[in-house]
């Protein structure tokens, strides 16, 4: 009895001895956002993606904080005229470059006004379209100096909008386009300057200082900035690569802490379980793009009967499993409307709740169209990124076949080179998807507009271009929805893009990592993060 008690008590006494130590650990994070991406230039980027390398690196006049609230960046304060049109930001003055000189207004006008010069050819120009005479300069019958946007002196910059925006400054604050550049830089290094980390010359809390291509892109905290506190994290690797299997390796043996890659549908709920797995609600859709421009799919009603014979209620709980809904329109639940929600207070185009009846639907507009049962439809490529979205191309694939007798080949890429494919207008459909840049429908539906180069369909109608410009010139919150309702019905008549699922994006994470801040943007922030490792001591 007495040996009992004595095993008992040092049992008792070795395990309060025992205790749990955590340390913290600052000095590197790797984050993998991609493969290498297309370009890191502000003006020139259209991925959200790489958005978040460009973001660490540059600074606007507005930032998103740890809590994704508008604030204050490299402008402290601003001024509005009564008429809501003017906006007159005041710098700090302690902002620096990462090679030390002055951020000034100079470096803002010139970069806004470069984003809508022909020569650039930049996608997101027509985003630019907010500030007066942009729209002129885009049509060609102005030239891009005269974007109304001045720098008063060296620390004030003025900027006159077509109409009153109350997404302006959120806008801003996140967006490629509304970056300072350095006109000395850009002009010395031409198309190269963001290959190397002595020309990337960035005003944003961490710099450049090492660049492998296909390999890793290295941040590390800019000693310039004027917040140190806003540096938790002193080093970001940017892990370069695009196979979701391999992420998660280095997942789980720590060599990479974050992952935006989708991770594997069959080990979500191992992934779940090891508490390596993120959720955040995005604001976005994921869809087919198609090419109305080649002959197949010149006849909408072809295009509407893809749509519907697809069951995105499989997808969601079979594919992707990770908690997504499936899109019976464009615009995504989560951007707000007049009262409510956008979504709430407008229909859903397809149901997906009578997907029988659909699939009937569709093969009569197949015979409509001329395509009984698929008889003399051509067999068309639908182009894929690697990972789940091969698994999903894979199941509309076989839908396709089973409801509409028709064949697809899937073609699997790097997404890089299927954008440029997009570009050349070299193909027949793709997997996209789109992340919104503000909080209002029109971050959704402005891309599919004639002028936009986001849409690479062919899609062009003047009724829906109308519509956009409505809801882009009034000061009426009621007219601006109603002309984005009028137009997201357009799209959905139309079909150039066919709606699969709304953004509900798994990230996978090493439980290690700590304060992410994820956004529903897309532009996740890594400023303050840091590593903690828990270890047992004894005593």
């Amino acid at each position: 009895m007495k040996k009992l008690i004595l095993i008992i008590s040092f049992v008792f006494i070795y395990t309060i001895s025992c205790t749990k130590q955590s340390s913290i650990v600052n000095e590197a994070i790797s984050i993998n956002m991609g493969p290498e991406p297309k370009t890191l230039d502000p003006t020139l980027n259209s991925l959200n993606a790489v958005s978040c390398y460009i973001l660490h690196a540059f600074e606007g006049l507005t930032k998103m904080d740890a809590n994704n609230n508008v604030q204050g960046g490299m402008a402290e304060k601003w001024d509005i005229s009564e008429d809501g049109l003017v906006y007159t930001f005041h710098l700090r003055t302690n902002a620096l470059w990462s090679d030390g000189k002055n951020v000034t207004a100079k470096d803002f006008e010139y970069a806004w006004k470069r984003s809508v010069d022909p020569s650039v050819a930049a996608e997101y120009a027509y985003m630019m379209e907010i500030v007066k005479n942009a729209k002129e300069i885009n049509e060609g019958t102005m030239n891009y100096n005269e974007l109304a946007v001045k720098a008063i002196d060296d620390y004030t910059f003025e900027v006159t909008l077509v109409n009153p925006l109350p997404y302006f400054l959120e806008f801003i604050s996140s967006t490629g386009i509304f970056m300072p550049l350095r006109e000395d830089i850009i002009n010395t290094y031409g198309d190269e300057w963001t290959l190397k980390p002595e020309t990337y010359i960035g005003n944003g809390p961490y710099s450049m200082t090492e660049r492998l291509i296909d390999e890793k892109i290295v941040f590390t905290a800019n000693k310039n900035y004027y917040n140190p506190d806003e540096q938790v994290a002193k080093k970001i690797n940017f892990v370069l690569m695009s196979e979701p299997n391999t992420a998660m390796s280095g997942i789980k043996n720590a060599s990479i802490h974050f992952s935006a890659l989708e991770p594997p549908s069959s080990e979500i709920e191992a992934l779940k379980a090891d508490n390596s797995l993120i959720e955040n609600n995005a604001i976005g859709t994921y869809y087919i793009e198609l090419n109305i421009t080649n002959s197949a799919l010149k006849d909408k009603r072809v295009r509407q009967a893809l749509a519907l014979a697809i069951d995105r209620n499989y997808l969601v709980i079979n594919v992707t499993k990770g908690g997504q809904t499936p899109a019976g329109a464009f615009v995504a639940p989560t951007i707000k409307g007049s009262n409510a929600t956008f979504r709430v207070e407008n229909q859903e185009y397809i149901n997906n709740k009578t997907y029988l009846a659909n699939v009937e639907k569709a093969k009569q507009l197949m015979a409509q169209a001329g395509y009984p049962n698929g008889e003399g439809f051509p067999v068309l490529e639908l182009k894929v990124s690697p990972g789940i979205y091969v698994l999903i191309g894979e199941a509309i694939q076989q839908m396709w076949k089973n409801n509409l007798n028709i064949d697809i080949k899937l073609l699997q890429e790097e997404f890089p080179i299927t954008l440029q494919t997009l570009l050349d207008k070299d193909y027949d459909m793709a997997r996209m998807g789109w992340t919104g840049d503000y909080n209002d429908p029109m971050t959704m539906l402005e891309i599919m507009a004639s002028y936009s180069g986001v849409n690479h369909s062919g899609f062009s109608n003047a009724n829906y271009d109308n519509y956009i410009n409505i809801a882009k010139t009034s000061a009426d919150n009621n007219v601006r929805m109603n002309a984005m309702k009028e137009a997201e019905a357009i799209l959905m008549d139309e079909m150039p893009v066919i709606p699969l699922y709304y953004r509900t994006d798994l990230f996978m994470i090493n439980p290690i990592l700590k304060n992410v801040v994820l956004s529903p943007l897309g532009r996740h922030k890594f400023n303050y993060c840091y590593i903690e490792v828990t270890k047992s001591t004894n005593k």
